[in-house]
């Protein structure tokens, strides 16, 4: 019992999720007011930042291995300092974690929009925009931890997967390619999130253009400690950390 009242606010966000889930799909279809598409719509909103705040990262390595990683390595939550801390399966774990809530949060975003206002669908990228960015806000700014939180790139690829799938691929790739080069993680998130208004400009999908500028200016502003330190040449790299550890 003393266990489960520790985790009650992360329940009780999920109940509400999922009454969100509940709520779009038994209206899916249905012709509804101009305030109540709204309203729903709100609701979807409010949803993918209550998804994107739960912090994976610090549940799995509390739960699976006792620490608590914003005590340990970089301090940070996401699947970096995770798998730094608690060893790789758990790292990944945390990643794919963030991964789905991103993604999760524009899928339920843009299954809403089959709810009509005063006949109008909602604008589907509009509100998969606004749902997405939610979770990256949630991520970054979590309620459970006082309003701190990841630096949301893991969820970046979550809220981009089902929205810009090829375009997201080509920025991963640059991603990998400059991590492998340097061995510096947080450059290589900064490359991912600087291209992807880039690579959305160059395929013509002007419609995601301002998420992606809103997320690019997000994350980097998450790493601009990590930007001092690459400027300095003191920044952590993941290959002498694995050397150490070898």
């Amino acid at each position: 019992m003393k266990k489960l009242l520790e985790y009650k606010w992360y329940l009780a966000a999920l109940a509400l999720v999922l009454c969100a889930v509940a709520l779009v799909v038994a209206l899916r279809g249905a012709a509804l007011p101009l305030w109540a598409g709204l309203a729903v719509g709100g609701l979807v909103i409010a949803a993918g930042y209550i998804m994107g705040a739960v912090p994976y990262g610090l549940l799995i390595a509390k739960t699976f291995c006792g620490i608590d990683p914003r005590g340990g390595g970089s301090g940070n939550i996401g699947a970096t300092n995770v798998a730094r801390l608690c060893g790789v399966k758990y790292g990944v774990a945390a990643l794919a974690c963030d991964v789905l809530k991103g993604a999760f949060s524009v899928l339920l975003a843009l299954y809403a929009p089959a709810i009509i206002c005063e006949g109008t669908p909602l604008n589907p990228v509009w509100l998969a925009s606004l749902a997405g960015f939610a979770a990256l806000l949630g991520h970054r700014y979590s309620p459970y931890i006082g309003f701190k939180g990841g630096k949301a790139v893991a969820s970046t690829i979550g809220v981009f997967l089902p929205l810009a799938f090829v375009q997201l691929l080509i920025a991963a790739a640059l991603c990998v390619l400059v991590i492998w080069r340097s061995g510096f993680v947080s450059l290589g998130s900064l490359v991912l999130v600087s291209a992807m208004p880039v690579i959305l400009a160059i395929f013509g999908r002007w419609e995601l253009l301002p998420l992606a500028l809103a997320v690019a200016a997000l994350v980097i502003w998450a790493h601009r400690a990590n930007i001092q330190r690459l400027l300095r040449k003191e920044e952590k790299s993941w290959l002498k950390s694995k050397h150490k550890s070898e």
